[in-house]
């Protein structure tokens, strides 16, 4: 009778796991942006750490850190020195925080804008590549949202920093874009 229970959850199982599968929204991922992220990214090319690498390599794509910045807590002690959490990325990259969130500011927008301009030469047929972490939707926001400001190649990389350090490929500690204004 146990083997019997046995053999028919181990025959149930693969179907559980297939049933976790994500889909794409049809709009921006609006919170729980640290979940399981879906396997794909309409319009774009969702690359594992082995492509990312190669494009890296290659040097003719823009790599895009969006890992959201920590804001400065409110209502520390007058005096208190606050530092900003050292962020570790994948060489060369630029860091434009903040700009995966499902709903951005249009000075966070105009920010992003900005951003990928410099990245690319404000050439649209450049090849963009974005990133944060393993599973977080900030970066499936952010290409979603460069394919939708008109980039044609844009790359996804939806292990992030965690799968690029894992393979022990080369990062150095960067600093946010700043925030220009026109």
């Amino acid at each position: 009778m146990i083997q019997g229970l046995l053999a028919l959850l181990a025959a149930a199982l693969p179907s559980v796991a297939y049933a976790q599968t994500v889909e794409e929204p049809l709009g921006y991922r609006l919170e729980a942006y640290r979940s399981e992220v879906p396997a794909t990214i309409e319009g774009g090319t969702v690359v594992d750490t082995e492509t990312a690498f190669a494009l890296w390599k290659a040097g003719r794509t823009a790599f895009i850190d969006v890992l959201p910045r920590a804001p400065k807590p409110k209502g520390l002690p007058e005096g208190t020195v606050w530092r900003d959490k050292p962020r570790r990325s994948i060489l060369g990259s630029l860091w434009l925080p903040n700009v995966g969130y499902g709903e951005i500011a249009e000075e966070t927008d105009d920010y992003f804008r900005r951003g990928l301009a410099q990245a690319t030469g404000d050439d649209r047929q450049a090849a963009v590549l974005l990133f944060c972490l393993e599973e977080c939707w900030m970066s499936w926001n952010a290409a979603k949202r460069t394919l939708e400001y008109g980039y044609a190649k844009v790359f996804w990389y939806p292990e992030g920093t965690d799968g690029w350090l894992a393979a022990g490929h080369p990062v150095e500690t960067v600093l946010p874009v700043p925030e220009q204004r026109p």
